[in-house]
């Protein structure tokens, strides 16, 4: 994506590169979700973002780059399969988990010895990114814009609902288009792994690379990286992942134990109670994906008891959104300082 010289030049994109380089935290769009920014090289900029978000210290964060051509300033080694990827998938929704430069600061990459990058494809993101960077090896450190393990914000919205105050300027770029974060794809130790999927597929990048990717492995020693943690992306409410021929009994059972309860389903209901709340969602993968936050948002502050989702297909098109789906169950129902 061209980089759009009036937007960069736009008094928003000059007011938000002045509060970063003056070390505060600026919201902004990306073609996945909204970030929360800060000065990639500052501690004390990317130690407001732990603080805001209520983030652990061994959280790694990804770094946000103008283009391709920064990768060498921020990673010691560049295999050649990363300037492939890069290459094909950049601006876009992949981040790249590489060996780092010795000038990176720990509390980015959780004091590992690798850290994430990756270049966003959204107009807003990429001028505020060259207007901030310029000649400087500069980057942003830029998570999701909402607390902790909460659900990830895909409008202006969600971020001032959910951070409000502590976020010192909002950049507005509309809704996300894609909705889900960024496939992370591990090219530290040599061998490709996929550590968080995303829009970006397996076959996707096998087809770049010429060759079957390997996923992450319970209990292997793949990097730390951002969205990993076994309970993410989750609302207030509790919420339970059931099988499609499952889900009318469970809600029927549920509704007999009083409960109001909402659902999320790709089929049509054949209960009606009047403590029900039936969301129909789309049948494809994209297009769920893009709406699952902001439909988890909306079911989560109705005030429901239980949130049922049903169990997208076991299949590859859908691994990204079952990923967040298992997450959210994990940590749904929890205090929001966990």
């Amino acid at each position: 994506m061209p980089v759009d010289s009036t937007l960069q030049n736009a008094p928003e994109i000059a007011r938000a590169v002045e509060l970063l380089r003056a070390g505060e935290l600026v919201a902004f769009p990306t073609e996945t979700v909204y970030g929360l920014g800060a000065d990639a090289s500052n501690p004390a900029a990317v130690a407001k973002i732990f603080a805001a978000k209520g983030r652990p210290a061994d959280h790694p964060l990804i770094v946000h780059l103008p283009d391709a051509a920064a990768l060498d300033a921020w990673a010691r080694i560049v295999p050649e399969a990363a300037r492939k990827l890069a290459a094909a998938f950049w601006p876009g929704p992949m981040t790249l988990i590489l060996k780092r430069q010795a000038h990176v600061l720990d509390a980015i990459t959780g004091g590992q010895d690798t850290v994430g990058l990756r270049v966003p494809n959204h107009p807003v993101a990429l001028a505020l990114l060259h207007a901030f960077v310029g000649a400087q090896v500069r980057g942003l450190a830029a998570p999701s814009a909402n607390r902790y393990g909460r659900i990830s914000p895909t409008s202006a919205a969600h971020v001032r609902a959910e951070l409000g105050a502590a976020v010192t300027l909002m950049l507005d770029g509309g809704p996300c288009a894609i909705g889900i974060e960024s496939t992370i794809v591990d090219l530290s130790s040599g061998t490709p792994r996929i550590l968080r999927p995303g829009a970006i597929t397996a076959a996707d990048i096998a087809r770049v690379l010429g060759e079957t990717l390997l996923t992450r492995a319970a209990g292997d020693n793949t990097p730390r990286v951002a969205g990993s943690h076994a309970a993410h992306y989750a609302p207030s409410t509790p919420l339970r992942l059931v099988a499609g021929e499952q889900l009318a009994d469970a809600v029927r059972a549920e509704l007999t134990s009083g409960l109001r309860v909402a659902v999320l389903a790709h089929t049509a209901t054949s209960v009606i109670a009047k403590n029900l709340a039936w969301h129909a969602a789309p049948a494809d993968p994209a297009p769920y994906a893009h709406d699952l936050y902001a439909t988890l948002r909306a079911l989560d502050a109705a005030g429901h008891d239980l949130l049922l989702v049903e169990a997208p297909p076991a299949n590859p098109a859908w691994l990204a959104v079952a990923d967040r789906l298992q997450r959210a169950a994990c940590g749904s129902g929890e205090d929001d300082e966990t």
